[in-house]
């Protein structure tokens, strides 16, 4: 690495520098008197980007010193001058401190304001501003949990119980977030509960959620998706508050749930661990003052606060196009404040705030930090997750909006996530150092066994690091979670659901399925080697149902089939499904209909089927035809 630095590679010769604010806009006139080769003013704080822009320097190289460091940063992430600075010193640069965020040298030597600038989380956005300028702001909670524990019901008798007074108090059903009091202060909670919004807004950048309350009913304890849940936000690095609901039920058992979740990882303050629980049950509406008194509590050790006085830099919670209005997005504000009149920038559209609105759909003028508000005046329909940011004018929204369609397409081309073909040269280029997997399996039995053996696969040069195992198919959630997280998904003897491939194919997520575990140990072992092989790719022609089994002499079976998708191809794999489960693994042999023999069958017809080596089949049984290529890993 020391002698590609000392190359060409880190410097390419005298620049004259020209100083750009942190969307990489050139925001003065170049300097009046070059400086010494290399030499770069540097502002607090600068995305990986622009960065690399000012050094004249591929942004892989700033990304690869940055992951020597211990910091995994993306190309629109912001960093510290400090941090910068070391980064430009080993790609070979001298640095000098800029002015401030936020002002810009005139070419009189005046100062001028500059646009404030979104960072990718919550923290970096916060740090830009003077401490003494901070307020404390109200925490933003998600709720999350199984299905049926209880989370809409509690959200609800929180909402009933303890509405906002006044302006900021009314509760409805249509806006993505609300607002509760207690002693006098507030909290949000946003109203897109699940862990599939929570991570989908979380791929995408934002980190809205300060503190996530994980609901486990008392009656039946830690359930797959408690699991997920507890998984998504240790992966968010947010705070979790146990609510142990359903407590006034007769079969509660507390005892089992903590249990449950000390297996879990989780171990509650009773326990001697850090996680704090609540009894509580919607229901009955107990222990709703102890559950916010607890919220409370968590966000005063995370001393949340904001800078009310500046432009707003906020999430968008959900957006819809309404016929009546147009676009309208729900925004979460986060720091500075949102008035009627100011230019903003979401994504990849901006606008004019027209209108804003409150939780009560009542019309107001500006929306402080913490604040969720309707936002009337975007051009177009933003997506969940998109940062909200005001600036100067329309023509700088207008220009940023046209570079980040362009940043957009130009990333099309290059998926930028991890994938086990890539793994090898990213190790060697010391741009990897974990090897984030989503696990999922057949059975719970499987995942322990895996986990361990993909544990001793951990190297010097990249660890293993399972973030979620579970039993069951590979679901959107899955690949959203693995999106996210730049991790790999990995199936057992299990199936990728239609919606959770068509994520996978939209998000870029590597998916891989086995069924014998030496296989998958082998790929990752070669993977982080770099050698792995071409391997076999199955693709799904269809699938039948079995409506009539015939004998044919003393051994011989054919199944009488309707094919209900796809098409089913002689020669080619065929799986049997039995009550949800696979039975057996075949080839098909014979492929008739009526008394023809056919090289496939498409959907909507029916046929009769014969395989090559089992004749266990009977009526109701799904056949699945697969066929199979070898297909080298770099074509993937």
């Amino acid at each position: 690495m020391a002698k590609s630095r000392s190359g060409t590679r880190g410097r390419r010769g005298p620049r004259k520098p020209v100083r750009r604010d942190l969307n990489g806009q050139g925001v003065a006139a170049q300097v009046a008197e070059p400086r010494e080769r290399g030499a770069i003013e540097l502002p607090s704080t600068i995305t990986v980007k622009d960065l690399a822009d000012l050094l004249d320097v591929n942004p892989a190289d700033v990304i690869r010193e940055l992951i020597k460091s211990g910091i995994f940063a993306n190309i629109n992430q912001g960093i510290d001058r400090e941090t910068a600075s070391l980064v430009a010193e080993e790609l070979g640069f001298e640095t000098a401190e800029a002015a401030p965020v936020g002002v810009a040298a005139n070419t009189d030597g005046s100062s001028a304001e500059t646009a404030p600038v979104s960072a990718a989380t919550k923290e970096q956005l916060y740090e830009e501003d003077d401490p003494s300028l901070l307020q404390p702001r109200a925490p933003i909670v998600t709720v999350m949990g199984h299905v049926d524990h209880g989370k809409t019901s509690l959200l609800d008798a929180i909402r009933t119980t303890k509405v906002a007074a006044g302006e900021r108090g009314g509760i409805t059903q249509h806006i993505g977030a609300s607002e509760v009091v207690k002693d006098g202060r507030h909290i949000v909670f946003l109203d897109t509960p699940g862990h599939e919004a929570f991570t989908a807004m979380r791929a995408r950048g934002a980190k809205v959620t300060d503190i996530a309350i994980v609901v486990v009913a008392a009656d039946d304890g830690v359930m797959p998706q408690t699991l997920e849940a507890i998984d998504h936000s240790r992966a968010a690095k947010v705070p979790i508050i146990i609510a142990l609901n359903k407590i006034d039920k007769p079969d509660a058992n507390p005892d089992k749930v903590k249990n449950e979740l000390a297996e879990a990882g989780v171990v509650v303050e009773e326990y001697g661990g850090d996680v704090p629980m609540v009894p509580v049950s919607a229901k009955a509406r107990l222990g709703l003052d102890e559950l916010l008194e607890m919220i409370n509590l968590v966000a005063d050790l995370q001393e949340l606060k904001a800078n009310p006085k500046r432009p707003a830099i906020g999430t968008i919670v959900e957006a819809e196009l309404d016929k009546g209005r147009g676009p309208v997005a729900t925004a979460l504000v986060q720091t500075g404040t949102l008035r009627v009149g100011d230019v903003i920038v979401v994504g990849e559209t901006y606008g004019k705030v027209r209108a804003l609105e409150n939780a009560a759909g009542k019309r107001i003028t500006k929306a402080g930090p913490s604040s969720p508000a309707v936002v009337l005046g975007l051009a177009d329909v933003p997506q969940a997750g998109d940062i909200l940011r005001v600036v100067d004018d329309e023509k700088t929204a207008r220009t940023m909006v046209e570079e980040r369609k362009a940043a957009t397409a130009a990333r099309s081309e290059g998926t930028g996530k991890t994938t086990l073909e890539d793994l090898y040269a990213q190790i060697q280029a010391g741009q990897t150092k974990e090897l984030r997997i989503i696990l999922k399996a057949d059975v719970s039995g499987s995942l322990g066994a895996i986990v361990h053996a993909l544990q001793q696969l951990s190297t010097e040069e990249v660890r293993i690091n399972v973030i979620h195992e579970g039993a069951g198919d590979i679901t959107d959630n899955d690949i959203m979670l693995a999106s996210a997280s730049n991790a790999i998904v990995v199936g057992f003897n299990t199936k990728v659901t239609d919606t959770a491939r068509r994520a996978s194919e939209s998000e870029k997520v590597d998916v891989r399925l086995y069924d014998i575990i030496y296989k998958l140990t082998d790929d990752i072992s070669a993977a982080l080697r770099g050698m792995l092989e071409p391997e076999m790719v199955e693709t799904v022609e269809g699938r039948a149902e079995v409506r009539q089994i015939f004998r044919v002499g003393k051994s011989a079976v054919i199944a009488g089939c309707y094919v209900t998708d796809g098409r089913i191809v002689r020669g080619g794999g065929a799986r049997i499904w039995r009550g949800g489960r696979i039975v057996l693994t075949d080839r098909i042999e014979g492929l008739r209909r009526f008394r023809d023999d056919v090289r496939e069958v498409a959907t909507n017809f029916e046929c009769g089927i014969s395989l090559a080596g089992s004749n266990d089949i009977v009526e109701g049984d799904i056949i699945e035809c697969f066929t199979q290529q070898m297909v080298s890993r770099a074509a993937r």
